[in-house]
C-alpha cells in the first residue's frame, strides 16, 4: 500500500504554501443552520486564489521539487480547477506550464487557463489526456497529478487545518471527492487533530467513481463523466485515494445533478455565493444526512471552489428548473 498521509506533511505545507496562497474564511450560516437544524459554517475557498482550493496542492507540490527536478517546467491534466491552479501557480514561480484538457471542458475554464499563461493542449477525453502525459514526462515536464500526489494532498489538507483551527468545536465535515485529494488530506487533518469528527464525502451522479469503488472493493474507473459537476470528473479513484476513503470517512453520499444544482441556487440568493455544483453537492449532500445531526451539532460545508461562468451558471438553473 502507499505511504499514508500524515498530519505532520500537511503543517509543513502550509509553512511552504502560507506566502503564495490566501487563508480563506470560515463563517456561520444561520439560513443553512435552521435549513439543516444544527449548527452549520462554510469554509469560503471559493474565494481562494484562482477560485478554489486547487492552488494549494499545486504550489505545494512545485515548491518542493529541486530546480532541476522543473525540467522543461509544469505539465497536468485538468478540465477545471487544477488547470487554472497550475497555471496560475507556474507565472508565481516564474515556470511554463502546459496543460493537457478534455476536448468537453468548458470555454471559461480554457480561456482562465490561457490567461494564466499556460499552453493548453486538447484529447479526445480524460482517458487520452492521462495516457499522454508520460510521453511529457520522458521529454523532461514535472507532472503535477491533480491529485494522487502526497504533496499535492498535503496542500490540500491545509484547509482542514484551518477549519480546526476557526471552528475547534466541529463535529462533522462534508466534502466533495473528485479523485479524491482533497477528502484526503481534509480528512488527515482533521482527524489526526479530532479524532471523534466524522468527515462525510459527496459525490454526484455520473461523477461517483469513489462509491462505486468502495462498493466494488477495488478502484473502478467510470467509462465517461456524464455529471454537470465536471469538476468532480476524475476517471477513477487511485488505491491511495481509495484506501483513505475507506478508512477516514463515515460514507459517501451521492446526489443528483438536480439536486446540486437546486443547492447552487440557493446558496447564491440567500449567501450570496456562487459555488459550481461539485461545491454546492455538500449542501444537497447535508439535507440527505440531516438526521444524523443533532442541534448539538457543528457541520462545516467545503465549499471548494466557484469557478462556474454565469452563462453556465443560468443555463444549468433554467435545465433543472
Amino acid at each position: 500500500m502507499a505511504d499514508v498521509l500524515t498530519l505532520s506533511q500537511i503543517q509543513t505545507a502550509r509553512q511552504r504554501i502560507a506566502p503564495c496562497i490566501r487563508r480563506t474564511p470560515l463563517t456561520p450560516s444561520a439560513t443553512l443552520s435552521e435549513r439543516l437544524k444544527t449548527n452549520v459554517y462554510v469554509k469560503l475557498e471559493v474565494f481562494q486564489k484562482t477560485g478554489s482550493f486547487k492552488v494549494r496542492g499545486a504550489f505545494n507540490k512545485a515548491l518542493s521539487l529541486r530546480p532541476e527536478e522543473r525540467g522543461r517546467g509544469i505539465v497536468a491534466v485538468s478540465g477545471g480547477n487544477h488547470a487554472q491552479a497550475v497555471a496560475y501557480m507556474a507565472r508565481a514561480l516564474g515556470l511554463k506550464a502546459l496543460v493537457l484538457m478534455p476536448e468537453s471542458t468548458p470555454r471559461n475554464y480554457v480561456e482562465a487557463t490561457r490567461g494564466y499563461g499556460a499552453e493548453v493542449k486538447f484529447a479526445a477525453n480524460a482517458h487520452a489526456a492521462f495516457a499522454a502525459v508520460e510521453e511529457y514526462e520522458k521529454e523532461g515536464w514535472a507532472y503535477v497529478h491533480p491529485f494522487d500526489d502526497p504533496l499535492v494532498m498535503a496542500g490540500q489538507g491545509t484547509v482542514g487545518l484551518e477549519i480546526m483551527e476557526d471552528v475547534p468545536q466541529v463535529t462533522d465535515v462534508i466534502v466533495s471527492i473528485g479523485g479524491g485529494g482533497l477528502m484526503s488530506g481534509v480528512a488527515t487533518a482533521v482527524k489526526s487533530l479530532k479524532p471523534s469528527v466524522r468527515v462525510w464525502g459527496v459525490e454526484t451522479e455520473g461523477a461517483d467513481c469513489m462509491s462505486k469503488s468502495i462498493a466494488a472493493g477495488h478502484v473502478v474507473t467510470l467509462d465517461a463523466i456524464t455529471s454537470v459537476a465536471r469538476t468532480l470528473g476524475a476517471p477513477a479513484p487511485t488505491e491511495r485515494t481509495l484506501e483513505t476513503a475507506k478508512r477516514l470517512l463515515e460514507c459517501v453520499t451521492v446526489v443528483p445533478d438536480s439536486e446540486a444544482v437546486a443547492a447552487m441556487k440557493f446558496i447564491l440568493e440567500r449567501l450570496k455565493v456562487l459555488t459550481e455544483p461539485a461545491a454546492s453537492c455538500t449542501l444537497a449532500a447535508a439535507d440527505r444526512l440531516k438526521d444524523r445531526f443533532s442541534s448539538e451539532r457543528h457541520v462545516v460545508l467545503v465549499f471548494c471552489g466557484g469557478n462556474i461562468s454565469v452563462e453556465d451558471a443560468c443555463r444549468l438553473s433554467q435545465s433543472f428548473a
